[in-house]
Formats: structure tokens, C-alpha cells, sequence
């Protein structure tokens, strides 16, 4: 997201508390909202954390005072000092939250990551940051006083880079993709150094429950899951917003809140999610294990109305589109099996499908799953299965009637870089083209080689981030066969 959202909260204000007086709150407004930084033993920490059970809020809700036993144990082990590391990437297009964070209460992140550096006899304090709250950070560390300490590090804007092993190489100076193996930052971090990785509102989540216990933190929310938790909605002409809710609340009540109901239908847990159809949008509680009872997940605490007016297999497709590309290009999965089903779905979209597409969709996903280098193709794959369980009868229409007669109105956000298109297209010269299959193997988001080998142009116009490949293609076609004209 390029704009800070919208914060409204359902209950009392926590992480948000603050927000109806300050745009920011500098140091001296986090004073006065939130207290001193009470500072903490790594017992104390750990006691606190299992007693709420708290959880990352980034997406895979690992039990926080695991990951923290895991770091004290490597780091005593190795005679290392560790590392604070936290994660305010957001590279989900539809998430806002951590950067309202970082840029209207930057110091309570601070407070949570300092609290568990303390307790971890931590001196070295990094954030990982993309697009906004550079500059509210550097502010808020030069209030610290943390000097050389604590370092904010600026990195590529794709939804990759919030990949716990991307944010770690993109922070050793690497590319800030997966690394191809599982290597967790509790052993091999930051410089080599045990690393205690976390998102942002994670750790502004400790720093709260750190200052005021357990009784307090768990005085909202559900029993089993206490405290509040961050939410992005995204609703049909609207702005996003960021909800504060206790956990258990109704998506109907957040979603009311924002100005909108379920719609046609609502993804839950963002591109990495699944699709919640209206009725069951209308009944479920935000929560864990109430998003788990509906066959979808919490994630990062994403929904994204769909609303009745635009055409679902056309929003899915450019999501689908977007994932495929968004491949760090070291396995077959995200290389070549991502962009092979955002092509179908497109196919389906236009109408240009027949069944054996759809067979072709699902058998992709099956192929995909549980074989990538990291859990891109996973949760990608999440997101078109459920699209095409939710949206089966929308499905049956593009089939049998070459669409469903609605427009695709591009509801679902996604960043201004995926949706520029370079004014290009590209042409291939069928008197020359022998099937090589070069390009489809340089640029495989553009081509799909038919049964024969030969290529399947996209029909789209290039878009701008891919129009160096696909020069490429065109210079390296063995036959001369690849060229790129104008549309116009």
C-alpha cells in the first residue's frame, strides 16, 4: 500500500491508543499514551508471552516465547551475542497495518523490540522497512538515543520480501529473496548471529503486554486467543482501513464498520489466503481458530471484500497473474508453474477456456504445493483453489457463456508498478518461429508453449516491470521470430 490507511478500533484502543489526539506520536506523546519502558528478565518475557500465548502477527502466528527460547539457547550454545531483527516489510499489497505502525507509533515497536533486546543481551537492533516510515523510524531511534545500535534497512518492495529468509539475506546486503533452503534466523541470522525475527506489530504487542501483564492484556478477546489484533480491510470504493478489534470479534461487525458487508465474497488472510463465501463471511469470528473452522486462515489479518459488481475469475486472475510473477526464480514451482496458471486463469477469464482448463488449473496447483524453495507456490496456490471452490458456478459461466458479463474493476490492491503497462506487445513471426522455447523460458509470466513446443504470446500488453525481459526475449529468439510493436 503507497497511502498510510484509515485507523478506526472496535473496543478499547491499545496499539492505536493515542491515535484520536496524534497524527505521530514523537517520544514525548508515547510517554504520556503508553508509559516507561519497563524492562523485563527473558524468564519474565517468556512467562508473559505463554501466558496470553502470544503469536508472530505476520502470517504464520508462531508462539513467540518458542522463538525466543530458541534464540537465548543458540546464542548461549555459541557464545554469540544475538540480534533484534523486526520485520516492516508488509509486502502483501493488501496489508497497512505495520505501516501504521512504524509511521504513527513508531515508538512502540521500538519499546517491544528493545524490551526483548534487553532481556536477550541483544545490542545490535535492525527493522527491515519497505515504502513508508523510513523516515518516522530514524526519527524515533534518534529519540532513543540508540546511535549505532539500532539501524534501519531499506528493501525492495515485492511480496516476497517479507519472507523470513529474504528479509534476512536482503539485510547481509544479498538479494532479499528466499534463500532455496530453510535456514531459521533463531541459528543463523543477521551476520551469521542467532536472530530474533518478528513483525512489527508483533513486537508493539509484546511492548504493551510488557508494560501492563498478562490481566490487563487479556481483559479483551477471546479466552483462548486474548488481546486485540491489527486488521486491513480493503472495501469496495473505499480507502483500506485498519481496524483495531479483540480477536473474536465478528467479521460482520469489522466489515460494518468499514462501510460494507461480504459482498459476493471475502478473502481472508490476504493473496496467501482463502476465499470465504458471503454467508460464511456474514457468521465468522476473527480469530485463529474461527477463521481455521471456516477453512480459511487469519494470516496477517487481511480481508478484501468482493464486492457484486465486478467479475471474480478477472479479480482472481490478476492476483494469480501478480503471484506467478513475483517468483524469486529458484524453483520449477514459482518459475515455470506459478505463470503457467496465472495464463490459464486468464484464458478462463476472457472466456477463450474449456473444461479441460480448469482441470489443467487444478492439477497445477497440485503439482506446485509442497514443492517450492519456500511457501510462495503454497499459499499461492491456497488462494486459486479456494477462488475456484467459492467461485464455481461464476467458473461454469465463463465456460459455458464465454464470461459472466461483468467487468473485472480491479478491486484487489496491488502495487502501481504491477498495474503499468508499457505500451508494448508482443508479436511473434510464425513464417519464422521453429519452437525453440527460449522465450517462454526467459520470461515464462509472457509465454505458454502449446503441445508442440511453439509459444503463446500473452495477449496483454507487456507490463512495464517485465518490458527489459521481454527485449530480451526478443534480441535472444534464435529465429528472429519475437518482436515487440506499439500498441496502439
Amino acid at each position: 500500500m503507497t497511502a498510510t490507511p484509515t485507523v478506526r478500533r472496535i473496543g478499547p484502543a491499545r496499539l492505536t491508543a493515542g491515535f484520536e489526539r496524534y497524527r505521530r506520536l514523537d517520544a514525548a506523546a508515547h510517554h504520556e499514551v503508553h508509559g516507561a519502558l519497563r524492562r523485563r528478565t527473558l524468564a519474565e518475557i517468556a512467562e508473559l508471552a505463554e501466558t496470553v500465548d502470544l503469536r508472530g502477527r505476520g502470517g504464520a502466528a508462531f508462539p513467540f516465547a518458542r522463538k525466543l527460547d530458541a534464540v537465548a539457547r543458540t546464542a548461549q550454545r555459541r557464545g554469540a551475542r544475538p540480534i533484534v531483527l523486526v520485520n516492516a516489510t508488509e509486502g502483501e499489497p493488501a496489508s497497512g497495518k505495520d505501516a501504521v505502525l512504524i509511521t504513527r507509533s513508531p515508538h512502540l515497536v521500538l519499546a517491544g523490540a528493545l524490551l526483548a533486546a534487553e532481556a536477550l543481551h541483544a545490542r545490535d537492533l535492525v527493522i527491515g522497512v519497505t515504502g513508508p516510515g523510513v523516515r518516522s523510524l530514524r526519527t524515533a531511534i534518534a529519540q532513543w538515543r540508540l546511535g549505532r545500535r539500532a539501524r534501519v534497512v531499506e528493501l525492495p518492495e515485492r511480496f516476497v520480501t517479507g519472507e523470513g529468509g529474504a528479509l534476512v539475506r536482503g539485510v547481509n546486503g544479498g538479494p532479499a529473496i528466499p534463500p532455496g533452503r530453510k535456514v531459521r534466523a533463531a541459528e543463523s541470522g543477521v551476520d551469521g548471529r542467532p536472530t530474533l525475527l518478528s513483525n512489527a506489530e508483533t513486537y508493539a504487542q509484546l511492548a504493551y503486554l510488557g508494560r501492563h501483564g498478562p490481566e490487563r492484556y487479556a481483559a479483551v478477546g477471546t479466552a483462548e486467543e486474548p488481546g486485540s489484533i491489527l486488521l486491513t480491510v480493503t472495501a469496495p470504493a473505499a480507502a483500506p482501513v485498519v481496524v483495531e478489534a479483540p480477536t473474536g470479534t465478528p467479521l460482520a461487525d469489522v466489515l460494518r464498520l468499514c462501510g460494507t458487508d461480504a459482498g459476493q465474497a471475502v478473502l481472508a488472510g490476504g493473496y496467501h489466503g482463502a476465499w470465504l463465501d458471503a454467508e460464511t463471511a456474514g457468521t465468522v469470528a476473527v480469530s485463529r481458530a474461527g477463521l481455521e473452522r471456516a477453512g480459511a486462515a487469519l494470516g496477517a489479518g487481511i480481508f478484501a471484500v468482493l464486492p457484486a459488481d465486478t467479475c471474480p475469475v478477472g479479480e482472481v486472475a490478476r492476483i494469480a497473474v501478480y503471484l506467478g510473477a513475483q517468483s524469486s526464480g529458484q524453483c520449477g514451482p514459482c518459475r515455470v508453474g506459478l505463470p503457467a496458471i496465472g495464463r490459464a486463469l486468464e484464458s478462463l477469464a476472457r472466456g477463450t477456456a474449456d473444461p479441460s482448463t480448469v482441470v489443467a488449473i487444478r492439477r497445477g496447483t497440485d503439482a506446485v504445493t509442497g514443492r517450492g524453495a519456500c511457501h510462495h507456490p503454497d499459499g499461492a496456490t491456497r488462494f486459486i483453489r479456494s477462488a475456484l471452490d467459492v467461485f464455481a458456478a461464476d467458473v461454469t459461466r465463463h465456460l459455458d457463456h464465454g464470461g459472466c458479463g461483468r467487468p473485472v474493476r480491479g478491486v484487489l490492491p496491488l502495487p502501481a508498478a504491477e498495474t503499468e503497462n508499457s505500451g508494448d506487445r508482443l508479436v511473434v513471426d510464425w513464417t519464422r518461429c521453429s519452437g525453440h522455447g527460449l522465450c517462454a523460458h526467459l520470461v515464462p509470466g509472457l509465454f505458454q508453449l502449446d503441445a508442440d513446443g511453439y509459444p503463446s504470446p500473452a495477449a496483454a500488453p507487456v507490463p512495464r516491470r517485465l518490458s527489459a525481459d521481454a527485449a530480451r526475449a526478443v534480441a535472444m529468439c534464435p529465429a528472429l521470430a519475437l518482436r515487440l510493436e506499439e500498441q496502439s
